[in-house]
């Protein structure tokens, strides 16, 4: 057994903890709804399609999603959901009231998209015997990967950023310029090489299940 399954708890625990998750998610949305914040209520509901994907995959494609990697796209997605709205009652969010919160999201996040390109290139590299990756350049690819994603989300907070400006909607996503943007794409990076150094011990059954299906 690793260490890290040694701290984390039992797989019964982890799915409880999934499902308030996903509960909370669904109270941080009526929030939302009973603020009449947009950014709330489109935070949150994105939170809670990102939280159905790992039964979706089960369900419609028999990918097995462990507990360990349903429970890690989960804390992601809330997270996210819960740093928009903050503590009832208070004005400022997590984001705007802790420093190191958008830091946090930013990595878990980066990390899942990592894990999501890991298992699939993994998936691939062992279904086709016309395509051959070596180990030591998996890690390269990954950290190319979640880079330009990084970019591609950034922009896309810059364009939703300046749309919501033009309507006076605010909280959507928000910009905060480029040391802001720099720091987002570091830790975007730091996602990015916790999936390089431990995705082939706990993404290898999802990669071969994926494969799998690649033969079907």
């Amino acid at each position: 057994m690793s260490t890290i399954s040694r701290i984390l708890p039992s797989e019964r625990r982890q799915r409880q903890l999934t499902r308030a998750m996903e509960l909370l998610l669904i109270g941080l949305l009526f929030i939302g709804i009973d603020r009449g914040s947009v950014g709330i209520i489109v935070n949150t509901a994105a939170s809670l399609v990102v939280v159905q994907l790992p039964a979706f995959l089960e369900r419609d494609y028999d990918l097995v999603m462990s507990p360990q990697l349903v429970l890690w796209i989960t804390a992601a997605a809330f997270l996210h959901g819960i740093g928009i709205v903050g503590i009832p009652g208070v004005t400022r969010s997590f984001y705007t009231n802790i420093w190191w919160w958008d830091h946090l999201t930013h990595s878990l996040s980066a990390s899942v998209i990592a894990a999501a390109g890991y298992a699939t290139v993994r998936a691939v590299d062992l279904h086709s015997n016309e395509v051959e990756i070596p180990g030591r350049y998996v890690g390269v690819i990954l950290l190319i990967f979640v880079l330009a994603f990084g970019v591609l989300w950034e922009l896309l907070e810059f364009a939703i950023g300046v749309t919501a400006d033009l309507l006076d909607t605010k909280g959507i996503l928000t910009q905060y310029g480029i040391e802001d943007t720099l720091k987002d794409l570091t830790f975007n990076t730091m996602g990015g090489i916790i999936v390089a150094v431990w995705g082939g011990i706990y993404l290898s059954d999802l990669s071969t299940a994926i494969s799998e299906k690649l033969g079907t």
